[in-house]
């Protein structure tokens, strides 16, 4: 499970985030050897922007809705 932590945290660092990067990246950490995910090559990977939540955010899952 850490491997696999790690590598997502990896993913949405290098602003990917699928199956196959993942997977790539915890090959990588329990082999011990460097990734190379070149997101030039893999066009067809979704590319993300994980904007970091504001703790307020979630106030509206206490107070009903209401903000």
């Amino acid at each position: 499970m850490e491997e696999v932590h790690a590598a997502v945290k990896t993913a949405l660092q290098m602003g990917t985030i699928s199956f196959d990067a993942v997977k790539h990246l915890v090959l990588c950490r329990i082999e011990r050897r460097p990734p190379r995910l070149d997101l030039d090559v893999y066009p067809y990977q979704p590319r993300t922007q994980v904007q970091t939540t504001s703790p307020a955010s979630y106030m509206c899952l206490t107070t009903g809705g209401a903000t």
